[in-house]
């Protein structure tokens, strides 16, 4: 590939069905349908999407039929991990068309792809029926293991639980359970260009292993902004977004923060007499 190579990811969407508003406020629906068309009119248009997680709110199977149909709208590749909202099966049984998921849920949904010029890493940091993440040792295993096989290849990893402490006391009440073991790996292999992660409703970045921990926005309502101990579970209609990272061969990964709607501009800053008084 002669140009740079783009991956969108987008986060927590929280999809409910029959028409249903998320926490009787969000419009989660329409805020993804905002999105994707937003993706497929991106000039130039991301190359994959990744989803780090929280693809529905309950992990039901009706949920999961609505989004199908809605991720399929997308005119490039997407690739989800679930997050603590997902059901694994539910979720296995709603996308059995997307080759790259296990074919069972018997235990986490991991999964690697080798098709592009960045290698990605799904990785199930779920509990099941917690809030909070973690690894199994089995897993941690597992990474370390993908990991030595490409050690020259620039590997992305997507999992839901950033596995660090954000200060929004809340969401830090539950937190990854074994993050210094999965840092210890990823400081053995420095291909590892990201950690995309979801889960926190909010851009954020952390410095991880060697590597960068990088949260993604939700696709529709975000967590409110408070780094007290005592953080109510809030969250506000901020503007959407979602993260779009450019990997160029000569200049690495650069990772940009957007945001989803319309706004007013664009505006030039220089006219026929230069810069604009």
């Amino acid at each position: 590939m002669n140009r740079p190579f783009l991956v969108a990811q987008i986060s927590d969407l929280h999809l409910k069905a029959g028409q249903r508003l998320t926490y009787g406020v969000v419009d989660t629906l329409g805020a993804l349908r905002r999105a994707v068309d937003h993706l497929n009119a991106s000039y130039p248009r991301p190359d994959i999407v990744v989803i780090s997680g929280d693809l529905v709110d309950f992990g039901r199977a009706d949920e999961y039929a609505v989004l199908h149909p809605e991720l399929a709208r997308l005119q490039m590749p997407c690739y989800l991990v679930p997050g603590n909202h997902d059901n694994r099966q539910h979720l296995l049984d709603a996308f059995g068309d997307h080759r790259y998921l296990p074919a069972s849920a018997d235990g986490p949904l991991d999964w690697v792809v080798d098709d592009y010029p960045v290698r990605l890493i799904g990785l199930d940091s779920t509990i099941p029926d917690a809030h909070g993440g973690q690894l199994l040792d089995s897993q941690l295993q597992w990474l370390d293991e993908q990991l030595a096989l490409q050690p020259n290849v620039p590997t992305l990893l997507i999992l839901h639980h950033p596995p660090f402490i954000s200060g929004i006391g809340h969401m830090d009440r539950e937190p990854f359970v074994n993050a210094a073991a999965l840092e210890k790996i990823i400081a053995r292999h420095p291909q590892v260009e990201r950690l995309l992660c979801g889960h926190l409703h909010r851009p954020m970045q952390r410095r991880f292993g060697g590597s960068v921990s990088c949260v993604c926005p939700g696709t529709s309502h975000q967590i409110v902004l408070d780094l007290q101990e005592a953080a109510p579970a809030h969250f506000n209609l901020e503007p959407a977004g979602y993260l779009l990272h450019r990997w160029d061969e000569q200049q690495g990964l650069v990772s940009h923060n957007g945001v989803f709607g319309d706004y007013p501009g664009p505006y030039p800053f220089y006219d026929a007499h230069g810069l604009i008084d």
